[in-house]
């Protein structure tokens, strides 16, 4: 069990993957406790470094295997055999200096040391560096805390058994190890004590109580030793001539001979081999398991590794074109909106291109610069110049068509602006799938310039095609169009308005209004104005109305503001200020809200700000600048001359039915235009032309080089995942070995009938016997043969034996 653990240890460790949580025993105590001497014990040989202070300053990995040979193999030098154990402590200290500089310093990253000899058990231990209380030198002044940490990164995890090493000539309440040990183990389940330094006591005091597991009770007890002293280890004593030594001292002192056989180094030796082994049995089942997750968490990132040979030319050519076709794919998930992995958090891809189609791009229409005053000074100038010296007795159309198209002109503006935001939401979406190809910085750029240029040409086209629509607009005006009112109508509702002012007509918009009990829009935002402390509040728009509740429950209604002569601004973002505000105001200069002209809202995102504001125009809140219907201060302006005066009236309400149509239609084709030309053909131009231009480039093995953080990255997954499938393949082989060679019936009853006779009965001479007859068929019909329970009591042990 211990040789298996060994070995998933450095086929992880090769790997870097220390995070597992191997069974292993972590060695704890404060400076000059005697950890060290306890583990030269167990090998019998001096080869850790010694000196004042702090010594240990890496974790040490202490593999021992028993063998007939004795030599010791440093990990980080694999293959190298070191028989002289000098040279092992040498080379620890090397490879400390080597990562720790030549101070004080301490590092987590540890040693790896595999000792072999015929005098060792099996057995892994940790030693980790002692606690200290005082920096000394040029250590940094929180090495306690820095020694602490280390320790407990060892000592938390589950799997570790924790070997607290305290001098017996301290007091065990003040022990900084049991303390550790106590923090993560409270209940003192995996904590195995050694209490080192017994022959330091003062005379006529003994460590009897603790030993006996009486003072600070702990699961697994406590083990007395008796160490070498400094003057012993000056005077290189020998470890054997040690050992025998503290055999006798606990044979020969009165406290602790009745007790001798649990103290010492080797009983310590084999205790912890037999908990070690226990300990190891139990965690292999969630070890396997935790291998398995690992394995599987990366498993997908492999296969596409495995896909990839550097060297490999050919291969080369079957990743680039795999890796196009996945970014064709990427894209058109991206933009048609069934991408893999769906975002929660923010719009993305295709619904982002959809919020410019639809809130976006209706607003900025609504927001052309329209004068209702500047516009009837148009007609009228237009209707004089028409008529020149003469004066006019019918309206002239040639003004209606002069004013149409100076307003069909004026479309291009907000279109372009149109093409642009599509454009560089496109950009964003493409480059979005274009960085996952980070991995290889030239084919990441190489698509980059190629993509970003075909989109630049087709954005191109597309302007030509929308300025080529606005232009045919222009070419022929309709007046024969089914939604357009026609001279008789506007004439007629010129004469209707002649005795009242002119509110609006809402055919013109070609939208009916909405009943008042659908909910437009709901939502939470910020009044930022109606007291000195922002407050949030949910808001509900209706087609009339507009309310806000204290929550979102809706029962606690805090203020209802009618939708009349409301209008929408936007407000400039304030310097410290994350919120995107607008603000609602009356167009008769009324009071929005109690004293306030007024009414501020913010919200958290412009996507919010660009959802209410659409919202805000189905209401029929208009942009500042707009006066849809309505002159600038509610009344219609007047001419001297009132057949001039309606005159101007008739034009001005063909003008606007029809502009209510070019709206509508530019709405419904410009959307069209763009994902025709820019958008379809940007997604056909990467699925079938980009590999061609990539070939067009040169030297496509070229592209295909991987960046040092990819290289480094694929080499360190590709090798955590040889690592993890050795590791299962290591504890498959011990489940394998539990399993391969099951007792027989006969064996088995044999042996767990022999566990009731007497010991020396079973210490007896083996005699060679005959095979058992065969069970009787009818002797037992359950099938499952005679119990191995004997028929009379055994025979007690005698007394001698004890």
């Amino acid at each position: 069990m211990i040789s298996t653990i060994n070995r998933l240890q450095d086929a992880l460790s090769d790997a870097g993957q220390s995070s597992l949580q191997l069974p292993q025993i972590a060695v704890v105590g404060s400076q000059s406790c005697g950890k060290s001497s306890v583990l030269e014990n167990f090998v019998g040989r001096d080869f850790l470094p010694r000196g004042s202070g702090i010594v240990t300053r890496r974790p040490l990995i202490l593999q021992l295997h028993h063998a007939d040979a004795e030599y010791g193999e440093f990990l980080h030098c694999r293959g190298k055999k070191f028989t002289d154990f000098e040279e092992i402590r040498q080379e620890i200290e090397a490879e400390t200096r080597r990562i720790t500089g030549s101070n004080k310093g301490i590092s987590p990253i540890p040693i790896n040391l595999r000792i072999y000899s015929p005098n060792v058990l099996n057995l892994t231990l940790v030693d980790l560096p002692g606690i200290t209380k005082v920096p000394v030198g040029d250590q940094p002044r929180d090495i306690e805390y820095q020694i602490r940490d280390m320790i407990m990164q060892y000592i938390c995890q589950k799997n570790c058994l924790i070997l607290a090493v305290t001098p017996a000539n301290t007091d065990l309440a003040n022990s900084d190890a049991l303390k550790l040990a106590k923090d993560v183990d409270p209940q003192g389940q995996r904590t195995i004590g050694v209490i080192t330094m017994l022959d330091l006591m003062d005379k006529g005091t003994d460590a009897r109580e603790i030993l006996e597991n009486r003072l600070l009770p702990l699961r697994r007890g406590y083990i007395g030793l008796v160490n070498r002293s400094q003057k012993d280890i000056d005077g290189k004593k020998d470890i054997q001539a040690a050992l025998i030594a503290e055999k006798n001292f606990f044979l020969s002192h009165p406290s602790y001979r009745d007790m001798s056989n649990r103290m010492g180094t080797p009983y310590l030796q084999r205790r912890l081999n037999q908990q070690l082994t226990k300990h190891i049995r139990d965690s292999l089942p969630a070890l396997h398991s935790q291998l398995q997750c690992q394995l599987a968490s990366i498993s997908k990132e492999v296969e596409t590794y495995k896909l990839y040979d550097s060297d490999d030319a050919i291969g080369r050519t079957k990743a680039l074109i795999k890796l196009v076709q996945h970014l064709a794919g990427d894209v058109e998930k991206l933009i048609e909106g069934s991408a893999d992995e769906v975002d929660t958090v923010s719009l993305s891809g295709g619904a982002r291109i959809n919020r410019i189609f639809h809130e976006r791009f209706p607003y900025e229409l609504l927001k052309m610069k329209c004068d209702e005053s500047k516009l009837r000074q148009e007609i009228a100038y237009a209707i004089r110049n028409i008529h020149g010296v003469r004066t006019g007795l019918f309206t002239p159309d040639m003004a209606f068509q002069a004013i149409v198209k100076k307003q069909i002109s004026q479309l291009k503006v907000p279109c372009f602006e149109f093409v642009d935001m599509v454009s560089k939401e496109l950009v964003s979406t493409v480059y979005e799938c274009i960085n996952k190809l980070s991995s290889f910085p030239k084919l990441r750029d190489e698509i980059e310039r190629i993509v970003t240029t075909e989109i630049g040409e087709q954005e191109s086209t597309c302007r030509n095609q929308i300025s080529l629509l606005i232009d045919m607009q222009l070419a022929y005006i309709n007046t024969n169009h089914e939604d357009f009112i026609g001279f008789a109508h506007a004439q007629n509702t010129c004469n209707r308005s002649d005795n009242k002012t002119v509110a609006g007509s809402g055919p013109q918009q070609g939208v009916a209004p909405p009943s008042s009990l659908i909910v437009i829009h709901r939502g939470w935002l910020t009044v930022t104005n109606i007291s000195i402390i922002a407050k949030d509040y949910w808001f509900v728009l209706t087609a009339e109305s507009l309310c806000w509740f204290k929550d979102d429950e809706e029962t606690e209604k805090r203020y209802m503001l009618l939708l009349d002569n409301l209008k929408i601004r936007d407000v400039d973002k304030g310097f410290m200020s994350s919120k995107f505000a607008f603000a609602l105001f009356n167009t008769e200069s009324r009071n929005v809200y109690k004293d306030h002209r007024f009414l501020e809202l913010s919200c958290n995102s412009q996507e919010e700000l660009d959802s209410w504001k659409s919202s805000m125009l189905r209401a029929g809140i208009y942009p500042e600048e707009v006066a849809v219907h309505t002159l600038d201060n509610g009344a219609p302006q007047k001419f001297t001359d009132p057949q001039l005066e309606r005159q101007v009236e008739t034009i001005r309400n063909l003008v606007v039915s029809y502009m209510s149509i070019m709206h509508k239609t530019v709405k419904d084709l410009m959307p069209k235009a763009i994902m025709h030309l820019m958008i379809n053909s940007v997604k056909e131009f990467i699925s079938s032309e980009l590999l061609a231009q990539l070939y067009a480039v040169g030297d496509c093995s070229a592209l295909m080089d991987e960046s040092p953080e990819q290289r480094q990255r694929r080499q360190k997954v590709l090798s955590i995942h040889a690592a993890l499938k050795a590791a299962l393949t290591i504890i498959g082989e011990i489940s394998t070995s539990n399993h391969s060679s099951p007792l027989n019936h006969s064996q088995s009853r044999t042996q767990s009938c022999s566990t009731t006779l007497p010991k020396k009965v079973t210490a007896s001479k083996s005699r060679t016997r005959g095979r058992a007859p065969p069970i009787p068929i009818h002797a037992d019909p359950s099938g499952r043969g005679p119990a191995c329970v004997p028929r009379r009591p055994a025979p007690a042990i005698p007394a001698s034996t004890k």
